[in-house]
């Protein structure tokens, strides 16, 4: 995970990710998200509303870390749910989270 933490880091930092749960809605509706990742410890509901919404707009989706780990990553407190805007960087995220 630590791989994925640096690399989430590295996405924002580039201006490749968005965070927090109305921006990476948004991302997603737009068609803009190439990969979505939600924090384990968020709600049941948020996770059921972005997988639901990711399945719909095919988009991969990816339930990992805790809030707290994603938000340290970015350089933020505390972050639920994270879209990352650019396929270079899902690709090799998808690679590292599915090892």
């Amino acid at each position: 995970m630590n791989k994925v933490l640096s690399l989430l880091g590295l996405a924002f930092r580039s201006g490749n990710l968005v965070s927090g749960e109305f921006a990476t809605r948004e991302a997603v509706r737009k068609n803009a998200a190439t990969l979505v990742i939600v924090a384990n410890d968020a709600s049941d509901n948020t996770k059921k509303m972005f997988a639901n919404q990711c399945k719909h707009y095919q988009v991969p989706f990816y339930c990992g870390g805790l809030k707290e780990e994603l938000g340290h990553a970015i350089g933020k407190e505390f972050r639920a749910s994270i879209a990352v805007t650019d396929q270079g960087f899902a690709d090799a995220l998808l690679k590292q989270l599915d090892k």
